[in-house]
């Protein structure tokens, strides 16, 4: 991150250990940390120079000299210095302290055994007799919002962005039009916050009241909405093994900042400082699962569940207690023996690792206290002779009672997928006129390309829009392979369709990138913290890859424009009264665009690839429009550190 002082770090890195101490030369040692460190750190006690002092390193906490001002990356890092964290801090120290300002890389592990002999020699001020420690006081609770009632209303509210896809019902749509179709040519940026490293930022931007809220990595940053100031930065230090770093973001509610983290813990901190308040463990990489959806919150319940459907894990969603974090319900995705669905599966073996995942918003519909949940593909993928059976509840839309996490309904879109073909989207969900009926809706969207449109009061279909270009879409690969569209990467992914209720009409951009599917002479095995993958998929050239965006009357279907993009669109979009939609693509660029016909009105080039959060917000009388920025991931690549961009008219 581009966290403050502390860039001479390496001593307060080097700090904290245990009594286990490297077989390396002191004299050695000694030599190379004069030649190399000495300029900032120095090694008697109180000799605070631009770094801290190493004496007395060896055994202490990082980042808790008293007296030193450390960067919010080492401050945070809730290292212990002993001879393994030292080593590994000194083999590449932004690895081990990612956004630490103080780059070390000492590439000869005898160099790092000798100077953390070295270390181990220097010794700190003599404390003074401590008196009698007093009980710890108990931790005050966090305070503030965003409360129910302001979550409740989340729609309407214009200065704050409280959910991954603006609300629980996740129509992105936002009542401002200072910046509007006549003036957003004159759009300027006003602000950039940049990390220092280059990781997935796919994370969704959260606002409440002027501080906005985002994961990069395996930290939780809070800046300035309006400078990008930096508040504070919470680190995780990472202690099981990880499939996938990405994260889509945070909650918030009560004071409380609430993310999954990628090896497996579900945690909250203080939204005012930072700091940690609970952690449990919920996902293990040993059962196939991480975790990257960004959390819905509810009352006193956090709704989430794992991510690794890819890797052969058994999903499930579940609800746990915003104060601490214990369970509350759960829900299993691939049902247990005893449960409705079970017989989908023809093998009982094949739902052990059934896959199906969750890693993309969920919707709510508060009045009547349901939970809709887009659920996963089965595994292993491309191999569905493995899993004969229709698989639920892969690629189905859920309806659970948001209290009980008891199903109420479902409807799978696609049994046995053998194309890795997520449903992703179910929303957003609102009330409008379909076929000369005033319904309740749910907006279904998925990797297949189709956008469905159903009635959430009776379950119909009410009509199905391919909105990609579809090939062989739902074909069984072969071992010769099947040329299919929109792609293993194709169709919607982790960033719904937005909804404009005033004019009825639905905006959806999503990809084109067809590929080769194949598959395996014979079926897979679980292995793991590996693919559980039953065949391949080959891409079609990079430079073929295409997205889409449209316009749709929500009532029919019928589009009313659409435009090819030169690039995957995957960042979010945002629709506004001023008549615009913000989004940005995978040439780097932030862009406005028209939504009457689909013109270009405004193009940025924030210098990264853009495949996160764009939304907008007002603070004190003036519209503000924030993007993320930043490598996409490792399938869809992209360039860039992890960064946040804010618009504005001058």
């Amino acid at each position: 991150m581009r966290f403050v002082v502390g860039s001479f770090v390496l001593a307060a890195v080097l700090l904290s250990a245990n009594p286990a101490r490297a077989q390396g030369d002191v004299a050695a040692g000694k030599t190379v940390f004069e030649n190399q460190c000495a300029a900032c750190h120095s090694s008697v006690p109180g000799g605070e120079g631009f770094g801290p002092t190493m004496a007395g390193v060896v055994g202490r906490k990082a980042g808790t000299l008293p007296g030193y001002q450390y960067s919010t990356a080492m401050a945070n890092s809730g290292l212990t210095w002993d001879d393994s964290t030292l080593d590994s801090f000194l083999t590449d120290s932004t690895k081990k302290v990612p956004g630490t300002t103080m780059p070390v890389s000492l590439a000869d592990a005898k160099d790092r055994s000798n100077v953390i002999a070295y270390l181990a020699t220097l010794k700190g001020a003599a404390a003074a007799a401590a008196p009698a420690a007093a009980p710890p006081a108990p931790a005050a609770a966090p305070t503030g919002g965003p409360t129910q009632a302001e979550l409740s209303k989340a729609a309407a509210n214009t200065k704050d962005w409280l959910y991954t896809s603006k609300d629980y019902t996740g129509q992105r749509y936002v009542d401002l039009r200072q910046i509007n179709t006549s003036n957003a040519a004159n759009l300027r940026p006003v602000c950039l916050y940049r990390a220092t490293t280059a990781n997935p930022t796919q994370s969704a931007l959260l606002v409440y009241e002027g501080v906005m809220y985002f994961t990069v990595d395996q930290t939780i940053v809070a800046i300035d909405a309006t400078t990008c100031r930096e508040k504070w930065v919470y680190s995780w230090p990472v202690k099981d093994h990880i499939l996938s770093p990405t994260n889509r973001g945070v909650a918030l509610k009560d004071g409380r900042v609430v993310r999954g983290t990628a090896d497996g813990y579900l945690i909250e901190v203080d939204m005012h400082t930072g700091k940690l308040i609970w952690s449990r463990k919920i996902a293990d990489s040993k059962t196939a699962q991480y975790l990257s959806m960004p959390p819905l919150i509810y009352d006193d319940m956090i709704i989430y569940g794992p991510a690794g459907a890819d890797w052969g894990q058994k999903g499930w969603i579940g609800a746990f207690k915003l104060e601490t974090g214990e369970p509350i319900w759960r829900f299993n995705l691939v049902p247990d023996a005893n449960e409705p669905g079970a017989d989908s599966w023809k093998d009982p073996k094949a739902r052990e690792h059934g896959g199906t995942a969750l890693w993309t918003p969920l919707a709510l519909d508060e009045e009547k206290g349901q939970l809709f949940v887009p659920v996963a593909n089965p595994a292993p993928d491309f191999y569905p002779e493995a899993r004969e059976g229709a698989n639920l509840y892969s690629n189905s839309v859920l309806a659970l009672d948001v209290r009980t996490g008891k199903m109420l309904w479902y409807k799978q879109f696609i049994a046995n997928d053998s194309h890795d073909a997520d449903l992703s989207q179910v929303s957003p969900i609102f009330r409008a006129e379909v076929k000369g009926k005033t319904r309740n809706l749910l907006t279904a969207s998925g990797k297949d390309g189709i956008l469905r449109m159903m009635d959430r009061d009776t379950h119909e279909v009410l009509y199905e829009l391919p909105i990609t270009t579809r090939e062989n879409t739902y074909e069984v690969p072969t071992l010769g392979g099947i040329h299919a569209c929109p792609g293993l990467l194709g169709g919607m992914e982790w960033n719904g369709p937005a909804y404009d209720h005033k004019t009825n009409t639905l905006f959806v951009a999503d990809v084109d990138w067809c590929g080769v599917f194949t598959k395996f002479d014979s079926p897979p095995k679980f292995t793991e913290n590996a693919h559980y993958y039953g065949g391949s998929v080959t891409p079609d050239p990079r430079e073929k890859a295409r997205g889409w965006l449209y316009s749709i009357d929500a009532a029919t279907g019928a589009v009313r424009w659409h435009e090819q993009w030169p690039t995957p669109l995957v960042a979010g979009l945002t629709a506004t009264s001023g008549g615009l939609l913000f989004t940005g693509d995978l040439n780097d660029d932030f862009v406005a665009i028209d939504a009457a016909n689909g013109k270009t009105l405004y193009r940025f080039n924030t210098g990264g690839t853009i495949g996160g959060g764009v939304i907008t917000y007002e603070l004190g009388g003036k519209q503000y429009v924030a993007t993320t920025s930043g490598v996409i991931s490792g399938f869809f690549g992209g360039s860039g550190p992890s960064a946040i961009v804010i618009f504005a008219l001058p």
